[in-house]
Parts: structure tokens; sequence; C-alpha cells
């Protein structure tokens, strides 16, 4: 069965649970589609391991370049939903078809802000052409004085405005020319003032409406995304069919049960190893007048896989474990500089999905040389989706010799970044009289530059190529999942890390019983494995977070 098949029963977004709390995650990553901020911001939550990339486009065109939303929604729309796209990692702890599809609603709130615009350009502007050229070249030359570094600037740059405003002024009252051509001159030089204040209008109310989108977002307020786009309502409407099967595509992968093992990376999604232990002892009879029973490793696993689902349950009543997620894995190993992965193919791999049959396979037969491997995980999401904790138990048999490995990962939360609520725009400013005072002036939602950026860039939405070209776009890191490439490192937290090394200790102990266990039952001499086990069962007491995956070689 195809893939897309497989959607068949999907039909239209998923409609996110209003007021969860463990929609932390997802909520910060998605309010970032709504910001107004600097494109160049977002440079803030690159990590040692995953780098974004703003490209600035043309020098010249400065006045074409997005914002931050205006860059990230449509970095992750094209990225996640584009035709041909590369594969995804999976965002433990966060829900990226929430995030693509408010994504999608900021670029359609914005669409139609754009059309409005497109309008108003070609009403006040493209009608009146020289004059529209020649205040975009005194706006531009406005924003260049007012970047730099020197403390005239800011004053430069308004002298200019007003120095051109009197010469408009006096243009006016004295026209060189008559007849026609001097009411045009003299429209060509009031409709452009007229539509900036036409599009200052429809600006502030566009503005407004996405702060309070994204402030809600950040305040657990539920805001949904209105995707009516996305549900086809007659069958002739193939664009709005094939973002329904994009969405369900991006929902089928989120859930599939293959990884990737980047070596220093760790598992993409999953977080950097930081503790490892390792039991391995020979099997040895328990009765030298008999042979050991024979057994595999998947049998093993299952024991070990039925006695985790015991963790959640204790002797006291004092909270403990939440439920875990417990499922079979199947690890892909890729170059820690890959920029792409490839997800397994072929008759046992199903909707992104390994078929249990090949699981077992590998489980029992690819222990040693190339491969995927087979890991048995337990896996919680904590702190309002913030905190994701995964071990990785895996089972090998080398000659006589049996190996329990467990391994922990942690993913910290979203860069702080994202979580930054929408601030008030005003400045402190020196009190007139008293020189030595200062007070605090708001300042409009959007200011003159801002409005003349939106206009100049609204007609040519309709053709993105070309506005990419002249503004620049944002570059998502490779191999790009949501959650991942703008995690935090979890050890920086106190709480949580202590949630992250507490976990360990149980699960290594309910590991080696249950393993203990199968082999007694078959014949083992565990007396070793029981030892070396105990031994263990102290050491992990005083786990510490290592960089695991970086060996001293």
């Amino acid at each position: 069965m195809s893939v897309e098949s497989g959607y068949a029963d999907f039909f239209g977004p998923q409609v996110p649970r209003t007021g969860d709390t463990d929609q932390t995650a997802t909520y910060a990553l998605a309010s970032a589609a709504y910001r107004d901020d600097p494109p160049a911001k977002i440079l803030e939550a690159n990590s040692e391991w995953h780098e974004s990339k703003v490209s600035e486009g043309q020098k010249w065109a400065r006045i074409f370049r997005p914002n931050l939303g205006e860059a990230y929604a449509t970095a992750v729309v094209n990225r996640m939903l584009g035709s041909g796209r590369k594969p995804l990692i999976q965002s433990f702890g966060a829900e990226p078809q929430v995030v693509v599809e408010h994504c999608l609603a900021a670029n359609r709130i914005r669409k139609e802000r754009d059309n409005r615009l497109t309008i108003v350009m070609v009403v006040c502007g493209l009608l009146f052409l020289p004059g529209l050229l020649i205040w975009l070249l005194v706006f531009t030359l406005r924003g260049t004085v007012a970047k730099r570094d020197d403390k005239r600037a800011s004053t430069l740059a308004t002298t200019l405005l007003v120095a051109v405003g009197a010469l408009a002024v006096i243009f006016l009252i004295r026209m060189p020319f008559t007849g026609f051509w001097a009411w045009y001159a003299r429209a060509a030089v009031v409709m452009p003032v007229v539509g900036w204040f036409w599009a200052k209008q429809i600006c502030e109310r566009t503005a407004r409406d996405l702060r309070e989108r994204w402030d809600g977002l950040l305040s657990g307020s539920s805001v949904g995304a209105k995707v009516p786009e996305a549900v086809p309502s007659s069958p002739g409407e193939t664009a709005a069919e094939q973002l329904r099967q994009s969405l369900a595509q991006l929902n089928a992968e989120q859930q599939s049960n293959s990884v990737f093992y980047a070596g220093p990376k760790g598992i993409l999604g999953m977080g950097t190893r930081w503790g490892s232990w390792q039991l391995a002892e020979d099997l040895v009879p328990a009765d030298p007048d008999r042979e050991i029973h024979p057994f595999r490793s998947w049998d093993v696993i299952r024991s070990i896989h039925d006695q985790l689902r015991m963790l959640e349950r204790g002797p006291l009543n004092t909270g403990g474990f939440p439920k875990p997620s417990i499922r079979h894995w199947i690890v892909t190993p890729v170059d820690e500089k890959a920029d792409a992965v490839a997800r397994p193919e072929g008759t046992d791999v199903e909707a992104y999905q390994v078929k249990p049959h090949a699981i077992q396979e590998i489980c029992n037969k690819q222990q040693f040389g190339s491969g995927d491997r087979h890991y048995l995980g337990v896996q919680w999401v904590l702190w309002d989706g913030q905190l994701v904790i995964t071990m990785l138990i895996t089972v090998t048999v080398l000659y006589e010799t049996l190996r329990i490995e467990v391994t922990g990962h942690a993913l910290g939360r979203v860069h702080p970044l994202f979580s930054g609520k929408p601030a008030a725009k005003e400045k402190s400013v020196q009190k007139s009289l008293k020189r030595w005072e200062s007070r605090t002036i708001k300042l409009p939602l959007v200011d003159t530059d801002e409005v003349v950026r939106l206009a100049a860039r609204a007609p040519l939405t309709w053709y993105p190529p070309l506005l990419n070209w002249l503004g620049g776009t944002l570059t998502l890191p490779e191999p790009f999942g949501l959650r991942h490439v703008w995690a935090d490192k979890p050890w920086r937290h106190r709480f949580m890390a202590d949630d992250a090394l507490r976990a360990a200790t149980p699960v290594l102990r309910v590991v080696h019983a249950a393993a203990i266990k199968v082999l007694k039952e078959n014949g083992v001499d565990t007396e070793k494995f029981g030892s070396r086990s105990a031994s263990l069962s102290g050491a992990v007491q005083e786990a510490a977070p290592k960089k695991a995956d970086l060996y001293d070689a």
C-alpha cells in the first residue's frame, strides 16, 4: 500500500487541543510565525551543531527584506510541505503539524494585507510612478543614513525627510508646468503620501492581529490556526487536496519509528547521549550437565518491554513516573555533517513505519557490521513539552557474550528566544527642561519605514522568487526537524537536569531484572550477571552528564 493511500481517512488539518499545557514547546515555535523582529534575531538560537542562515539579498534592496515572522513562516512551510522535500526529523515534545498550520495562517493573514496594499500601490503609486520612485529613493536614503553608527545619523535622516517635504511643498506652489502635466505632477507628489496614510491603517490593523496571536500562544490562551485552504470543498480543488495530503504526510512522518544517529550530535530529535551503562558477561549454563535453552535477543527485549510498562506503578503513592512512551526504534547511522537523511524503504516499510517482523529480524541478526540497529526506547516528555528524556536499550549476543547496553539521551527546552512575548514599542528620551531626567514615550506600532517596506514588498509577493532574490531568505538547519534544531541544553536548568539523571537508575534496574529473569528461565548461570548488575546499580546512583558520544581517541 502506498503512503498516499494510507492517508485516505485523514480529512483536513488536525485541530490543536486548546488549553493544553503540554503544548508549550509547540506554541513557542509557532509564535515565531507572527513575530515582527529583524530576521537576524533567529541566529541567537544557533547551537554548535545546528545553524540557521539569513541571506540578506541585494544590498541596494534593503527595503524588500522580510522580518522574522515573514521569513520563518515561509521557510518552514516550504521545507515541511514543499514538493520533493527531503525527509524530516521527528519533533519529540512538539507537534510540527500545529506549527505548520500557524505558519500557514500567518501567511494567509499577511497575504490578505498584501492584497490590499497592492491595490493601494496601484492606485496611489503605479499610476503616479515618477513620484513614487522619488519618495522610495528618499526613504531608502533615509534608512541608510539612520542605520549608521554615528549618533547624529537619526537627526540627519529626519532632516533629510523634512527637507524633501519642504521641497515638495515649494514644487506644488511654484509649479514649472502648466495644463495636464501640472496637475499630474502635483498628483505624483501628493498621491504617494495619501497612499502611505492609507497603507498605514492597513498595516496597523494587521500588526495588531499578528501581535495578539503571538502573545496569545505564549500566554496559554486558545489561539487556533485557521487554514481553510487545506480543506477541499469540491473534488476539483487540486491545490487544497495537495495541501491536505502534505499535512497528512507530515503527520505520518512524525509518527515514524525510524531515527538517525549522527555521531557527536547524538540521535537526531532525541538529543546527545549523556550516559552509557553496559552489562556484558558470558553465557554459561547453570547446570554443567545441561546446555542453555536456545533463545534470541528479541526474547530478552520483549521481557524488558513488558517490565518497562510497569514503571508508572510503585509501592508508594508519591507521584513518581508519568506514563512513558515505549517504542521499538530502528536507528540508521549518518555522518555528523550530513545535510540530509534517507528513511528506510521497501516492502518492510509502510507509511514511514518499519513493520514488526522487520524490527524483530533486525534485533536478532543485525548486531555487528553495517546496517541499521534496533533499540528499545522509553521516553518521557516533561515540563510542558520542554524536556524530552529518552532511555535506549539494546541487546546483542556475540559468540558467548551477551551485552545489555542502556544509554541516556536528553533534549532540552526550546531556546528562550522563542518564548519572548511582544514588547511594547517605546523609547526613553530626555526631558526638554530637566535634561538629567528621562521619560518613556510610546512609539507607533508600525513606523514610517515599516509602512514603506510592506507597501513596496506587497506587489512582489505575487512572484516570490524575485522577492527572495531582492530581499533575502532564511535557510533552516539540516537535517531539519522543528524541535531539535532550536533546543537548548537541559543541564543549565537544575530541575530538568535532576529529572534526566533520576530516570537512569530505575530504568537500568528494571532492564537488568527483566533480562536476568529471561536468562534464568533459559538455564543461564546469572551469578556474574547479578554481580555486574549490582555494581552498575551502585554506580548509576552518581550519574552525571557526560559527552558520551565524544570518544577520547
